[in-house]
C-alpha cells in the first residue's frame, strides 16, 4: 500500500470514528434522548419499527443505540477491533436507512443513496483493507497474541 493509501484510510478510520464517537457520546450525556421520535415516523417495514417502540424493547433499542455508536466510535479512533465496528456500523446504517426510505426516496433531498448509504460503503472500505492495522492498535495486538501463542506452543 502506498504512502497516500494509508494516509487516506487512516483518516477515513479516524473521522468516521469521531463522528461516531460523538454522535454517541452526546446520546449518552443526554438524559432527553430516546430513538422514538426516528421510529416513529418509520416508512418501511414499519411494523417492525413500531415494535422496537413498545415500552420493553424502546430501552435496549436506546441502550444498543447510545452505546454502539460509541463503541463504534472507539474501536475505529484507536484501530482495534475495526472489522467488527465496521460490521457494526453496516448494520446500524442500515437500520437507521429503512426507516426513511420511501423507495425511491430516502428522506427529503436523497434519492435511492444518502449518507446512511455512504457510511455503510465506507465500513466496508475499512473492512476490505484491515484499516485497524495501518496505524491502529490491532497490529501491535495481534504481533503480542502471536508472541504468547508461540510462547504457549
Amino acid at each position: 500500500m502506498t504512502s497516500i493509501q494509508k494516509y487516506s484510510l487512516f483518516l477515513l478510520r479516524i473521522s468516521l470514528g469521531w463522528l461516531f464517537f460523538y454522535a454517541g457520546i452526546t446520546k449518552i450525556l443526554n438524559p432527553e434522548w430516546s430513538a422514538a421520535g426516528y421510529l416513529k415516523g418509520a416508512k418501511t417495514f414499519s411494523l417492525f419499527y413500531q415494535w422496537l417502540l413498545t415500552p420493553s424493547v424502546l430501552p435496549v433499542i436506546n441502550f444498543l443505540n447510545e452505546w454502539g455508536l460509541t463503541f463504534i466510535g472507539v474501536s475505529l479512533i484507536l484501530g482495534v477491533f475495526v472489522r467488527w465496528g465496521s460490521y457494526a456500523g453496516v448494520l446500524m446504517m442500515a437500520l437507521y436507512y429503512f426507516p426513511i426510505l420511501q423507495f425511491p426516496v430516502v428522506g427529503d433531498h436523497s434519492y435511492i443513496v444518502d449518507e446512511h448509504i455512504i457510511y455503510i460503503f465506507a465500513f466496508l472500505i475499512l473492512v476490505g483493507f484491515d484499516a485497524g492495522k495501518t496505524w491502529g492498535l490491532e497490529n501491535r495486538i495481534s504481533s503480542i497474541l502471536r508472541v504468547k501463542k508461540a510462547e504457549i506452543v
